[in-house]
């Protein structure tokens, strides 16, 4: 199952699309007993996702393959490698499991800052020690790869892509990731919920782009297809990409998921494709 459980939800209201808010413990439980029996065995979190951590850890993860980020490092940090070490055993101790499959880091940036060698080191030391068994980095664009890879070779990245945000094709770097054996992670394949909205759900300030969200919802309903089968459809397409993570709020939505890439397989997609910054990165939406 190239599907990964993305858990945001569990400690934070998030997304432009979540009515419900933060999921409760129960339908964490929930989703994650259904995600176990269809085959989903890849957690992705963060330390910065709220209670995120303490809730997979109290509904019980050990037997997925757990990815974790780490947020970014204060400047006026002495010891680096206490920090970093003390912060992946923050998340074992809240996840209770003994090590990590993966662990990024959210703002990479800071590699190339004061303190980058000391963050490859430690991380370093933490995966020779088997607590941690890839180091990685999540990014917002794939501009930002080239110089991430000039510094060090990661196991694995995380990503945007879908429908809208193709960059991690266009730009080519899906192909280079995979030539150099990197693990790949595609994220946000409903644009954060966007692409699931109906015509009268779509918030007025994205309006500006109405030509194609015509364009999609025409697609959709010429061919009978729904939104959530289109998008994951689209991201499994590639078979360079390891993991799409999906993020849900209850368990029957990820229901729809799995019944959507089990359906009839979609030939071709409609050409919605943007490189507009202010849509594609959910950053930017607050300035509309």
């Amino acid at each position: 199952m190239r599907l990964a459980l993305g858990t945001a939800q569990f400690g934070m209201s998030y997304g432009i699309n979540n009515v419900i808010g933060q999921v409760s413990e129960k339908n964490a439980k929930s989703i994650l007993e259904y995600a176990a029996s269809v085959g989903i065995n890849t957690i992705d979190t963060a330390i910065a996702y709220g209670e995120s951590e303490k809730s997979l850890g109290r509904a019980g993860v050990a037997a997925f393959n757990i990815i974790t980020k780490i947020p970014e490092i204060p400047d006026i940090t002495d010891d680096v490698e206490c920090w970093i070490k003390g912060a992946v055993n923050g998340s074992l101790t809240r996840l209770h499991v003994n090590y990590l499959d993966g662990v990024m880091l959210h703002r990479p940036g800071q590699l190339f800052g004061v303190h980058g060698e000391k963050i490859i080191r430690s991380l370093q030391g933490l995966k020779s020690e088997g607590i941690i068994k890839k180091i990685g980095v999540s990014v917002y664009s794939p501009d930002e790869f080239q110089p991430l890879f000039s510094l060090y070779d990661f196991d694995i990245v995380q990503c945007p892509f879908n429908l809208v945000d193709r960059r991690l094709v266009t730009s080519g770097w899906i192909k280079k990731l995979k030539q150099k054996g990197v693990e790949i992670h595609t994220r946000s394949s409903f644009l954060q919920g966007l692409l699931l909205m109906r015509r009268d759900e779509i918030p007025i300030k994205f309006y500006e782009w109405n030509t194609l969200w015509e364009v999609w919802l025409n697609w959709l309903q010429k061919n009978e297809i729904s939104a959530i089968q289109a998008c994951i459809s689209y991201n499994l397409s590639f078979p360079e990409i390891d993991q799409v993570i999906v993020g849900v709020d209850t368990k029957s939505q990820l229901e729809q998921i799995i019944n959507g890439i089990n359906g009839a397989t979609i030939e071709s997609f409609p050409d919605i494709g943007s490189n507009d910054i202010e849509l594609i990165n959910p950053t930017k939406w607050s300035n509309h």
